[in-house]
C-alpha cells in the first residue's frame, strides 16, 4: 500500500475492517471464508470544506464541511451506519433522506425518512465539524494540509462506509488561501479566485477506495506540468502534474516518470486515470509513499528517489486500479509494487542488478520472519495492528520473492501473460480482487493448476530448509553417476514442492544444468555423464530464493 519511510517508525491507528462482498474468499489451506454483505453500496461522495482557517496563526487542525453520501440500497433499509471517528469529527445536522442520527463508538447512525428497497439509490447529506484532533488522517504542518488515510483513516476526517472493497467516485470543493496549491484524486474540474480565497473542484469519475482518496496542499507549493501520451494512441495525453517546493531537485523524476509509465504500461496495460500527479510533503508525512489514487504523495526529497518512484507509481495497477478485496489479500498491492519496482530496476540495470535487489528482498525476510503467511483468513473480518499487516518482511517482501518464483515457474512469457490478464481483467479494473481471482487467473493463462504453488507460498508460512547429499561415482568405462538425495527439514509447512535446478560442473570447465520436480521429500535424482564430473551445484541461479540450503558431497570415487 506504501512504502515505509525510513526516517520513522512503523506505526498506524489500528481498526476494524469487514469486507461487504458476496464472493467466496480465497481458501487458506484449511478453511474457505465469506464476506458480508453490507447493507448499501456508496455510489459517491460529494465533500464541500472549508481549509483556510488551517494556514492561518496558530494553524489550527480544524475545518467545517458538508458531505452528500449517495448509495444504493443493496437491502430494505430505514437506518445506515457509516464509519465515523468519533473524537475527530462532530456531527451538527443530517438533511436530505436523513431526518436524525446518532454518533457513537466511531459510528454515525442516520435515520431515513422513510424505508428504502433493494435498487434504489439515495442522497444524505452530512454537515459536520473537524475538532482539532491528532489522529494520523489529516495534517496540518509549517503550511501543508493533507490527508494520510491507510488502512481504514478516512473515517478520521470523512464520514464513509470505509472498506478497501467499497469503491465510490469522489468529488471535493475546497476552499484555501490564494498561495495554497491543492491537489487531489481526479482532476481539476475548475478553479475559482473569491477575494483572498480559492475554491479548487476536483472530480474523479472512475471509483476509488476509500483509503485511496485524498488532498494535498501547501502554501506557495509550485505545479510541474507534463504529459504521458497514451501508447495505443498517441494523440490521447494524460497529464502529468508535480506539486513541489523551490529548491527541490526534480530531475530524477523529470528524466523517469515518462519511460517508467511506457514500460508499465506495456507489461500491464495503459495507465488507467485522468493524471498522474506526485506530490513532496513535509517531516510530519510518516511514510516513504503513499499511492492516492492518481495522487501520490512522497516524503521530503522523494523525487530523487527512482525506486521509489517506481513503487508508487505501480501501485495506480496494483492497488489502485485493482484494489486488495480485504486486509487478507493485502500482498495483491505491496508485494506486487516491491515486485514491479524491481522489474524496474531489471528494465534499466540489467539482470545481474535484479537479481541483487531480490536477493536483499530475501535477506531481509530471512532476518526477520514472523513465521506467519502472506494471506491470513481472519484479516478479512479484523484488522491486525499495523506492524502486522504492513509488515516489511511478509508483506512485501515475501509477497515481491513468490511473484519472483512464480515467474521462475512459469517461465517468462506466461508469467507476464499473467500480470498482464490479471491487470486488464475487466472484472477487476477499478473494482477489487481476491487472492483467488489471481490464481485463477493464473491457472486459466498458463493452463496448469497452480493451487499447489499458491497453496505452499501465499496460504502457509516459512520456506524451504534443504539439506541436500550427493556422491560422484565412477562407474568405469569412460561413465560418471551422479546422485542427489533432496531433503527438506524445516516442520512448518513440512514440504513445498517445487522445480529445482541441478548445476553440474565438469574437470574440463564445462558444465550442464539440469530440471527436475521435486515433488516429495528425501527424493532421489541419479544421472550418467561420460566425463568427470567435478561438482553438483544446487539452485544455481537463487530461482528459489526463499530457501535455506546446504549440498553436501558424501562421498567422491575417481
Amino acid at each position: 500500500m506504501r512504502t515505509i519511510n525510513p526516517y520513522l517508525l512503523w506505526f498506524l491507528v489500528a481498526v476494524i475492517s469487514i469486507v461487504h462482498a458476496t464472493h467466496l474468499e480465497a481458501k487458506s489451506s484449511e478453511s474457505i471464508h465469506i464476506h458480508t454483505k453490507h447493507s448499501v453500496d456508496v455510489l459517491k461522495y460529494r465533500l464541500e470544506i472549508n481549509l483556510v482557517q488551517c494556514f492561518q496563526a496558530p494553524y489550527p487542525r480544524t475545518f467545517n464541511a458538508s458531505e452528500v453520501v449517495t448509495f444504493k440500497v443493496n437491502s430494505a433499509l430505514r437506518e445506515i451506519k457509516l464509519d465515523a471517528n468519533s473524537q475527530s469529527l462532530t456531527i451538527d445536522s443530517v438533511i436530505m433522506a436523513g431526518i436524525s442520527y446518532s454518533h457513537q463508538n466511531n459510528i454515525l447512525r442516520i435515520i431515513l425518512d422513510r424505508t428504502y428497497k433493494p435498487g434504489e439509490v439515495v442522497n444524505v447529506r452530512i454537515f459536520y465539524r473537524y475538532k482539532n484532533s491528532e489522529d494520523n488522517g489529516f495534517f496540518v504542518s509549517n503550511g501543508y494540509v493533507y490527508t494520510d488515510s491507510p488502512p481504514e483513516g478516512t473515517r478520521n476526517w470523512l464520514p464513509c462506509w470505509d472498506r478497501p472493497s467499497d469503491k465510490a467516485t469522489w468529488e471535493v470543493f475546497a476552499t484555501v488561501p490564494l498561495s495554497v496549491r491543492l491537489g487531489s484524486t481526479g482532476t481539476l474540474a475548475d478553479s475559482t479566485f473569491s477575494g483572498d480565497t480559492i475554491l479548487y473542484h476536483w472530480v474523479s469519475n472512475v471509483p476509488v477506495s476509500t483509503y485511496l482518496v485524498c488532498f494535498t496542499s501547501s502554501i506557495n507549493f509550485e505545479i510541474h506540468s507534463m504529459y504521458w501520451h497514451n501508447l495505443a494512441h498517441p494523440a490521447d495525453s494524460i497529464p502529468i502534474r508535480i506539486y513541489y517546493k523551490p529548491g527541490e531537485d526534480l530531475s530524477v523524476f523529470d528524466s523517469v516518470i515518462v519511460p517508467l509509465t511506457n514500460f508499465y504500461s506495456e507489461k500491464f496495460g495503459n495507465y488507467p486515470f485522468e493524471k498522474i500527479g506526485f506530490a513532496t510533503l513535509n517531516s510530519s508525512f510518516q511514510w516513504g509513499g503513499m499511492e492516492n489514487q492518481s495522487m501520490v504523495n512522497l516524503m521530503p526529497g522523494g523525487y530523487s528517489d527512482a525506486n521509489l518512484i517506481a513503487h508508487e507509481h505501480s501501485h495506480q495497477w496494483f492497488g489502485d486500479l485493482i484494489t486488495c478485496g480485504s486486509w487478507a489479500d493485502i500482498w495483491l498491492n505491496e508485494g506486487f509494487g516491491t515486485y514491479c519496482q524491481n522489474l524496474w530496476v531489471e528494465h534499466v540495470s540489467g539482470t545481474d542488478a535484479y537479481l541483487k535487489s531480490m536477493k536483499s528482498l530475501a535477506s531481509y525476510y530471512f532476518a526477520h520472519n514472523p513465521g506467519w503467511p502472506l494471506y491470513h483468513a481472519e484479516w478479512a473480518n479484523e484488522t491486525p495492528s499495523s506492524h502486522t499487516l504492513y509488515n516489511q518482511a511478509i508483506t512485501y517482501n515475501k509477497g515481491a520473492c513468490v511473484l519472483f518464483q512464480l515467474r521462475y515457474v512459469l517461465g517468462d512469457s506466461t508469467f507476464f501473460r499473467v500480470m498482464h490478464a490479471y491487470a486488464t481483467d475487466t472484472n477487476l479494473i477499478f473494482k477489487n480482487a481476491f487472492t483467488e481471482d489471481f490464481t485463477q487467473i493464473t491457472n486459466r493463462v498458463s493452463r496448469k493448476n497452480m493451487d499447489w504453488f499458491f497453496d505452499q507460498w501465499v496460504y502457509k508460512p516459512n520456506h524451504p530448509v534443504y539439506q541436500n547429499t550427493y556422491e560422484i561415482i565412477n562407474q568405469g568405462k569412460n561413465a560418471w553417476k551422479v546422485s542427489i538425495e533432496i531433503t527438506q527439514t524445516q516442520s512448518d509447512p513440512g514440504f513445498f514442492k517445487m522445480p529445482v535446478q541441478l548445476q553440474i560442473n565438469f574437470d574440463d570447465g564445462t558444465d550442464t544444468v539440469i530440471r527436475v520436480m521435486n515433488t516429495e521429500n528425501h527424493q532421489k535424482f541419479k544421472f550418467t555423464f561420460h566425463k568427470r564430473p567435478k561438482e553438483l551445484v544446487f539452485d544455481p541461479l537463487s530461482n528459489i530464493l526463499l530457501k535455506q540450503a546446504t549440498t553436501i558431497n558424501t562421498g567422491k570415487q575417481d
